[in-house]
């Protein structure tokens, strides 16, 4: 019995891996189409239901789906309106997954098609392109899926279920708790999806038991019901941590599930049987010859991925007239909370998401709030240097050095973040971006190092009681314009991904700010020899400049490493 059990989870094992497998490979070969595909194919409610249900049906994973449609709602790159729409359609989509089961698994015998399709992804994995070889990485994962559904069903006829008493008198004896029968199963169904965290994996399980004879249609029909709320737990974790929005659409996606559970179980067996009549099974027959007994277990599947298309399309019917009444409810639900300003990290919190490709996104946009930091920094050293009042000086002082501390941990922690994601199965393009990332993220915490250095200079000039001439304010004024102005340009370039237009712009900026900077420091010395003020605050004067001057070298490197080009200063 043990052996079984481990026999079991291996073919288990096999099947999730092959699923993740399929799902990562199409993610590789439409990664960047699929973001693009989500941000814009969303204008309303209804071509958002059916971007989610496209989506789904080609990556095969409800999971991808709805994580990265909380990821963008996180981002601002989706409303909530949109964000509903997007995962009613994947609930759509992922029954997609089932009907592949119950017609390949089950009717037809995959064992002679599963090995020639390894053979044929080898093939693709040794090909040049990378585009081929992602595609090569979806047919092993499809080959791996139906040769763990295979061997699981062996395994299940090996054990003969269905004349194993003990299990019998089990199933039995609960199907005679009436309503309570059905509620034991759709909790049994959500616990264990939540476990495995494929619903697609639960599924199959229900599938063979159910095919071979030892659960009732009423009671497997219950664990589906279990695996759409279980699946909902996955884009909930992701969102604990992100923004009010984003939690509101996970929400949204619990709701939806749970609303259409709740009506389902009023109308619970007229709605299983109007389904089994329309797949042509009956649930009350009981085979009895070997041929009736092999038509009822492929019956019985179409009734159970039936059920579970039907009941998606019928909730989503249902609610897709309703998606502002459900917005303004969760929204009295999940209310708006004070964003926390010295927060570190905002989108990448919840940990990654479903595969290594779109976990990229997630980093993007966290550093994209790094270099919004690094500006907003430099705006406190703008301000802190024309603080006359001691409590306030000390105050901003105080706060520059709290973002210094939160930017080398931001520097810290999206770095091992984007480590995890590297060891994942990436496409070269993605190695290659996350390699551009990590450049850029020490290049930003660069810049805020060069802004505390200023702060400090700024400090010792404060703390001598003397100040500089209103020529020297002019001068750091204009350099502080220019650095500012690059700071700008880069946050505009590694949002925008213009390329090589906004980088040379940033080089022009860049060539100011060293032209500025010679001549200042030429001047510098003659104004010294002039008495125009002393040899220490010529050397607070110059320090600033030459900290500024280092930004706009650092500013560079961002730009460079973004656009991934060479530029000569």
């Amino acid at each position: 019995m043990i052996l079984t059990i481990f026999k079991l989870l291996g073919c288990l094992a096999l099947l999730m891996f092959g699923m993740k497998t399929m799902s990562e490979g199409l993610q590789k070969l439409t990664g960047g189409h699929l973001r693009n595909v989500l941000g814009t194919m969303t204008k309303n409610r209804f071509t958002a239901l059916l971007t989610g249900t496209f989506i789904t049906a080609a990556v095969q994973s409800s999971t991808a789906t709805t994580v990265l449609t909380v990821s963008f709602v996180n981002a601002g790159l989706l409303t909530l309106t949109q964000a509903i729409a997007v995962i009613m359609g994947a609930n759509i989509g992922t029954t997609v997954t089932g009907w592949l089961m119950a017609i390949f698994g089950f009717q037809f015998d995959m064992t002679s098609v599963v090995y020639p399709l390894f053979a044929l992804g080898i093939v693709l994995s040794f090909m040049k392109s990378n585009g081929t070889k992602s595609f090569g990485e979806f047919v092993f994962g499809f080959a791996f899926m139906f040769l763990g559904l295979t061997t699981l069903r062996a395994n299940a006829v090996e054990m003969d279920l269905s004349h194993n008493q003990t299990v019998i008198n089990f199933f039995a004896s609960c199907g005679h708790w009436g309503f309570w029968t059905t509620l034991l199963f759709l909790l049994l169904g959500g616990f264990l999806t939540m476990c495995v965290q494929s619903s697609a994996a639960i599924m199959a399980i229900t599938l063979i038991l159910c095919s071979s004879g030892v659960l009732p249609i009423y009671q497997g029909i219950a664990l589906v019901m279990g695996e759409n709320i279980g699946t909902t737990v996955t884009s909930n974790i992701a969102a604990l941590n992100a923004s009010t929005q984003a939690r509101r659409a996970a929400l949204a996606h619990l709701i939806f599930n749970l609303f259409g559970v709740c009506w389902i179980l009023i109308i619970f067996h007229p709605f299983v049987n109007m389904v089994c009549h329309v797949v042509g099974f009956d649930p009350d027959f009981v085979p009895q010859t070997p041929d009736e007994i092999a038509q009822a277990s492929v019956r019985v599947t179409y009734a159970l991925t039936g059920f579970h298309t039907a009941f998606n399309l019928c909730n989503v019917m249902l609610l897709i007239w309703f998606i502002k009444p459900l917005e303004r409810f969760i929204g009295r639900v999940i209310k708006n909370k004070e964003e926390d300003d010295d927060i570190r990290l905002r989108f990448i919190s919840g940990g990654m998401m479903s595969t290594s490709e779109l976990s990229i996104l997630e980093a993007r946009k966290e550093i994209n709030l790094f270099a919004e930091r690094s500006l907003k920094m430099f705006g406190f050293v703008k301000t802190l240097l024309h603080l006359d009042d001691v409590n306030e000086f000390s105050k901003l002082y105080s706060r520059i050095e709290k973002y210094e501390g939160i930017s080398d941990n931001m520097e810290i922690e999206i770095a091992n973040y984007l480590n995890n994601v590297a060891e994942g199965r990436l496409s070269p393009e993605g190695k290659s971006t996350v390699r551009s990332m990590l450049r850029e993220i020490s290049e930003i915490e660069s810049i805020c190092d060069s802004n505390f250095n200023m702060s400090r200079v700024i400090k010792h000039k404060f703390d001598s009681k003397e100040d500089f001439t209103p020529e020297q304010y002019a001068h750091i004024e204009h350099m502080f314009e220019l650095v500012e102005s690059a700071l700008t340009q880069m946050i505009k370039l590694i949002e925008d991904t213009e390329g090589t237009v906004l980088a040379v712009q940033s080089l022009n900026i860049e060539n100011e700010i060293n032209t500025f900077r010679s001549r200042l420091k030429e001047n510098n010395i003659f104004d010294i020899n002039d008495k125009k003020y002393d040899y220490q605050m010529g050397v607070h004067y110059m320090d600033i400049i030459c900290d500024c001057e280092k930004l706009g070298d650092y500013v560079i490197n961002v730009v460079e490493a973004h656009a991934q080009v060479r530029l000569t200063v």
